[in-house]
């Protein structure tokens, strides 16, 4: 059975397994805000969502992340039209997400409504990586 709750205190060390950029004081947020899921698929976590506010006024999904066993199953698309249903529910009216420019997300969120709205240039800085593009969605 597939199923996604908020992130607990208790899911700390699942988590930390899939994501490497967040520290513990925002895992602490997360859990705090209700603003982490744990995704679970026969009782089992298999996968993370996390998210923040844009502007303080528009959720921005800053990571999706399913074991690679549980990949091109549809439990991604399922974790985030559940997304979705509570940003809507919420009042919220769109959704972003970014991806950097060479991964294959683009595709996956492509897919799901998302349109490309920019991209995010952080060349000779300490942060410097490819482009980051981002992806909006009209809820």
């Amino acid at each position: 059975m597939f199923e996604i709750r908020y992130v607990t205190e208790q899911d700390k060390p699942f988590w930390f397994t899939l994501d490497a950029h967040l520290s513990e004081s925002e895992f602490a947020l997360k859990v705090r805000d209700e603003r982490g899921y744990v995704i679970s698929d026969q009782g089992m976590p298999i996968g993370i969502m996390r998210y923040n506010l844009f502007w303080d006024n528009t959720p921005f999904l800053t990571l999706i992340h399913l074991l690679e066993s549980h990949h091109r199953r549809g439990l991604g698309k399922q974790a985030m039209l559940f997304w979705e249903v509570e940003m809507r529910a919420l009042g919220y009216q769109m959704a972003l997400t970014s991806t950097r420019v060479d991964e294959e997300a683009q595709h996956f969120y492509r897919a799901l409504g998302y349109a490309d709205r920019g991209v995010l240039s952080l060349e000779g800085t300490p942060m410097e990586q490819p482009e980051e593009l981002l992806l909006g969605k009209v809820l």
